[in-house]
């Protein structure tokens, strides 16, 4: 079983930037690729980014360029770093562990999830 801890997220002005992070529990956290989901009011959880187990990387096309993710397997965490936020960026972000999957992009690749950080972005 494994535990997932988002941070990070809060209140920010359009144009800030922003890092949030998950921490992992358990001592296989290399061994999974990790990914940022988020969820806007009355809308799907959807894909944001993913990272591999060797740290290939892959972003909606929604997010390129404005999102960066990456991982560091001797803290456990992978973050997500978000620069230029605009108002719709406003969602709850989630992480998630895959165990299956190399670069997975779907949710049902996911076998964790956390429980979301709120970022709001006003403009």
């Amino acid at each position: 079983q494994v535990q997932l801890v988002e941070s990070g997220g809060g209140l920010v002005q359009a144009g800030d930037p922003l890092r949030l992070s998950c921490a992992a529990s358990g001592r296989t956290f290399g061994s999974y690729a990790m990914g940022w989901f988020r969820q806007a009011p009355g809308k799907e959880r959807e894909f944001v980014a993913a990272i591999s187990r060797s740290t290939n990387t892959y972003y909606a096309d929604s997010v390129k360029g404005r999102f960066t993710i990456s991982r560091d397997n001797a803290k456990n965490t992978v973050y997500l770093q978000i620069n230029s936020l605009k108002p719709e960026d406003t969602a709850v972000y989630y992480c998630a562990a895959s165990t299956k999957y190399n670069l997975p992009r779907e949710r049902y690749q996911y076998d964790y999830w956390g429980q979301g950080t709120q970022v709001t972005v006003s403009s």
